[in-house]
């Protein structure tokens, strides 16, 4: 069994190598035009208005600017991150013991791809799965290869420790 402590820098490590993974395969095949680019600003926007207890908008256009948007979407981005990767080292060594698997990192990034399809895009107007997103089709398929991005960061560094 680990100690608290190196679960806890284990998910952090997890979920900021999860998510700079993510982001560097995003950028990558954002500008290629295969999938869309996440949004940082509007991520700063959404986490704003969460903090403020607005969690349901009919239509993004309606989440307000805010100072900072960037800076905090970054925050925000990556703190989610590290909070998706909690559960799966902790999960992993309270129920299954020893070291956590990276195949099923990538199968749990994958499944965290629900987060933005019921919760996320819901949340800005867009419908399940962002079935009223401007790019149509393209942001849950987005989404989908992001969270497989995220989940292969994870498998990644635990491969490393």
């Amino acid at each position: 069994m680990n100690t608290m402590m190196d679960l806890i820098l284990k998910s952090i490590a997890a979920g900021v190598i999860g998510t700079l993974v993510m982001d560097l395969f995003n950028l990558t095949l954002a500008r290629a035009a295969v999938i869309t680019q996440i949004n940082i600003k509007m991520i700063g926007r959404m986490a704003a208005g969460w903090l403020r207890g607005h969690f349901r908008y009919t239509n993004p256009s309606e989440i307000k600017i805010i100072p900072n948007e960037t800076f905090f979407g970054f925050a925000a981005h990556y703190l989610i991150g590290i909070s998706l990767a909690l559960p799966y080292i902790f999960g992993w060594d309270l129920l299954v013991g020893g070291p956590a698997s990276p195949f099923w990192a990538i199968v749990y990034g994958v499944a965290s791809t629900a987060g933005s399809f019921f919760l996320i895009y819901p949340s800005m107007g867009l419908g399940a799965f962002g079935k009223h997103a401007p790019e149509g089709i393209k942001a849950a398929v987005s989404s989908l290869a992001n969270h497989t991005y995220y989940g292969a960061g994870m498998a990644l560094w635990l491969v490393l420790i």
